[in-house]
């Protein structure tokens, strides 16, 4: 199959295969989606700003007019060499799909053609033409999370010549990750405020980071355990309005659950409290959550936390059948849990 999962596209952009004619970058992180398209493009050689190398269109000029795709892969560069075709704002354009189907049974011998999209589900006409053709490579984008934004944040670090501390990185953290340029641009704007310093702390990320991704999965999460379902719902929707994947938003939950359950089991087994258990957590948890945590360990049972487990990987599954569907499906299972922790705390 021509794709790559998102761990393994930075790999794959590294060392782009050079017979790859056709490849397509989407994903809902549109930010990161740009930025992996630029990355893609210098590694072609190419002048982005020469015009006899390199054309930019639109994917609506292409629907509108599905020939000029092979038309302008197969042109002759004036001057010889390699030529990109760069193609933005792709989506469901019958046009377009047809123009690269056609193109992949036929890939041009000295013009690859990049092609940026946003949100294709799994299926997608555009995606599918792409993924099942021999001399094309699709590429997701996501919101960053975890590892990923853990990497964008120590390459900047590196380049700064600065470090940070625990506690800081998970803060900044919680502010990133809805979008790739976003976040790029906050980290660049805590280094600047930290210029010359070579040791980064909380109070610097206080000072510096304002509020780049909206609500992140963790602040949801945070409401529902502590039985907030009003607050929860709102900061749910605010998170789907930033263009929150519902599936990064379960498993964040998924991710709390289960260290809940970790940490609820040695409560259990060595009679250890709650803050205790907290407090030697590992990974460590983040100051500024640890009542939250101590609280929802008082509240949530070993039973309750594996039946909670279980409801959202019913929801998991419910989403992959109707993804149409998948924003509600979250909302609901996470409403339904925010209640039972109210319940608790009663």
């Amino acid at each position: 199959m021509a794709q790559k999962k998102s761990h393994e596209v930075d790999g794959w952009l590294s060392r782009p295969d050079s017979g790859t004619a056709v490849v397509l970058i989407y994903g809902s992180d549109r930010g990161l989606v740009s930025e992996r398209a630029k990355r893609f493009s210098m590694s072609t050689g190419l002048d982005p700003d020469d015009p006899f190398s390199v054309v930019k269109l639109e994917a609506s000029d292409i629907d509108s007019d599905p020939g000029r795709l092979a038309d302008e892969a197969n042109t002759v560069s004036m001057f010889g060499g390699r030529r990109l075709i760069w193609v933005r704002n792709a989506g469901a354009q019958k046009g377009l799909v047809s123009a690269v189907k056609a193109l992949v049974e036929t890939p041009p011998r000295d013009t690859v053609v990049l092609i940026e999209a946003g949100e294709l589900k799994k299926g997608s006409p555009l995606r599918s033409s792409i993924e099942i053709a021999s001399a094309a490579m699709a590429l997701p984008c996501y919101a960053d999370e975890g590892r990923s934004l853990d990497q964008l944040l120590d390459s900047q670090l590196q380049e700064a010549g600065a470090s940070i501390s625990l506690e800081a990185r998970q803060l900044l953290k919680s502010h990133l990750g809805g979008d790739r340029l976003a976040s790029r641009g906050e980290i660049e704007k805590l280094l600047l405020y930290c210029a010359g310093e070579k040791q980064i702390d909380v109070e610097d990320v206080i000072a510096s980071t304002g509020d780049v991704s909206g609500v992140t999965g963790d602040q949801v999460v945070d409401a529902m355990l502590q039985g907030e379902y009003a607050e929860m719902d709102s900061r749910l929707q605010r998170a789907f309005a930033s263009g929150t994947a519902p599936f990064s938003l379960v498993s964040s939950a998924m991710r709390q659950f289960q260290a809940l359950s970790a940490m609820r089991a040695d409560m259990d087994r060595n009679g250890k409290a709650a803050a205790s258990v907290v407090a030697s957590a590992r990974p460590p948890v983040f100051y500024a959550r640890k009542r939250i945590i101590e609280n929802a360990l008082g509240r949530w049972t070993t039973e309750a936390l594996a039946a909670a487990l279980d409801r959202l990987q019913q929801a998991v599954l419910a989403t992959r059948r109707r993804p149409e569907l998948a924003p509600e499906i979250v909302r609901q299972s996470l409403l339904a849990l925010a209640v039972t922790a109210a319940r608790g705390r009663g």
